[in-house]
């Protein structure tokens, strides 16, 4: 930064004014365009990503409105104050405060003599330290009585070496206004040296940055808050892929059950994810060989997405699978299964069907909760099974559940799934769909080639949410 009053070379001349008006004007168009940028982001503030750009363009229009005004004052050059006749020959150089509202307030200088021990403030000086225009300029010695104690060491470090060893100065202190308002104060000097070299004075430049500092706290703030949020969204995907994948059966091929007797059921299954990755849902589908000797299938979901969902999800698989131990038939089931979900601490809704096959006499009873009803297959022909009474889970308290029974042969297919196995089509419009493959499923040989010839059909297209699907095929 060269003096204006280094005795041991000349000043630099100011740029041309043209010049200067041509950064000025691409100066200010580019913060039009920032300005632009921000306003596109404004939102409700709900997405980090946002935040963090919006508060981006805040420092970046800072910076820029900086840039312009000392732009303004390298073209219009100092104004030389008209000194009072005490005032010592330096105060020339110091321009006169600004006018009330200028840009240019928040960048003063000083000049401290040190053969003189005079100083010399401008007029925007006394307004960044906020002192009295009328009182003396502080000496470089009193100087660090406005400063924060933590930073007193830094401001004298960087004095000393500027005068002692003629170093540039450019560092950052905080100051205490009188009114007790702490500001950032940024200041770059050199020293002036006289015709034998040594030190004759320290011309410094100083500006209040508290805004930019406060604009930067911001931006870090919230990158960091971004960066904290992904973290735990990461973190939420990659907990709840392993609840599902823990819960769900990783049913590949046929399973026979029971495993033990001559009548069977061949079962396939398969989870279908949503096209984002991100979106884990809460449904599920399961089939369990109970004491008795029956058999316990079921599928459902709850509503929403992430880690909570799927950990409620798990919670409800676990109690359908106890109470079915317990030999609670689908109906009463279906019951303190709403009443479980009723007392959550997070209120959410949910929808299951939960059936109980009974071997000896091929019969299947069955219960449904706001469900897609079980869809029968038989020598070809598909057909929806009569859905007994039942609201979605967690939608009333109390709610009675009633339950129906079907009697299947030999032969048969069950097809069991959740909303949205069919994407982008209508429950009614989904169900017909699955109907329209009667012809085709029965000619398949197992559960798995039913199961596949869904996935080969419906399973390829994007998907806005998961799906399960669950097949059962009476063997005996």
């Amino acid at each position: 930064m060269p003096s204006h009053l280094s005795a041991d070379r000349p000043a630099a001349q100011p740029p041309g004014r043209g010049s200067v008006d041509a950064l000025i004007t691409q100066t200010r168009r580019l913060r039009g365009d920032v300005d632009a940028v921000r306003r596109d982001t404004q939102s409700d503030g709900s997405d980090p990503q946002e935040r963090w750009q919006r508060a981006l363009c805040d420092l970046a229009l800072h910076h820029l409105n900086d840039l312009d005004e000392h732009l303004a004052q390298l073209r219009d050059g100092p104004a030389l104050a008209s000194p009072a006749p005490e005032a010592a020959p330096m105060a020339r150089a110091v321009p006169p405060a600004p006018r009330r509202g200028s840009l240019l307030s928040r960048v003063g200088s000083a000049e401290w003599n040190l053969l003189t021990d005079e100083a010399s403030w401008s007029g925007e000086l006394y307004e960044i330290l906020g002192r009295d225009p009328a009182a003396p300029p502080l000496t470089l010695d009193e100087l660090p009585s406005l400063v924060l104690d933590e930073d007193r060491s830094r401001l004298t470090a960087m004095v000393t070496d500027c005068l002692i060893d003629a170093k540039p100065i450019d560092g950052e202190f905080r100051i205490v206004r009188p009114d007790g308002e702490a500001r950032t104060v940024h200041m770059m000097g050199e020293p002036v040296l006289d015709t034998d070299g040594s030190t004759a004075s320290m011309w410094a430049v100083l500006r209040d940055v508290s805004e930019l500092r406060r604009c930067r706290r911001a931006v870090s703030e919230t990158r960091d808050s971004l960066q904290h949020d992904r973290h735990h969204a990461q973190t939420e995907h990659r907990l709840a892929v392993e609840l599902q994948e823990a819960v769900l059966p990783p049913w590949r091929g046929s399973l026979r059950l029971p495993h033990q007797g001559p009548r069977t059921l061949d079962l396939a299954a398969r989870h279908l994810p949503a096209s984002t990755s991100a979106l884990i849902g809460g449904d599920w589908y399961d089939a369990l060989e109970l004491a008795d000797g029956e058999t316990l299938l079921s599928v459902g979901a709850l509503t929403g997405h992430g880690f909570a969902v799927a950990s409620g999800m798990a919670t409800l698989l676990g109690a359908v699978r106890g109470m079915a131990m317990a030999g609670t038939q689908p109906g009463q089931l279906m019951s303190w299964l709403n009443q479980l979900l009723d007392a959550t601490v997070q209120p959410a809704l949910g929808s299951a069907v939960c059936c109980r096959y009974r071997p000896e006499t091929r019969t299947l009873v069955w219960a449904q909760a706001g469900h897609p009803a079980p869809l029968l297959f038989r020598d070809g022909t598909g057909r929806r099974l009569n859905a007994p009474d039942g609201v979605l889970l967690g939608a009333t308290s109390g709610a009675v559940y009633a339950q129906a029974e079907e009697a299947l042969e030999v032969g048969d297919v069950l097809l069991l799934h959740t909303d949205g196995l069919v994407p982008g089509h209508s429950a009614a419009d989904s169900i017909n769909s699955l109907l329209g493959l009667g012809p085709r499923i029965g000619e398949a040989g197992t559960a798995q080639d039913c199961v596949r010839l869904v996935i080969e059909e419906f399973g390829e297209s994007e998907r806005e949410d998961n799906a399960c699907v669950l097949v059962v095929r009476v063997t005996s």
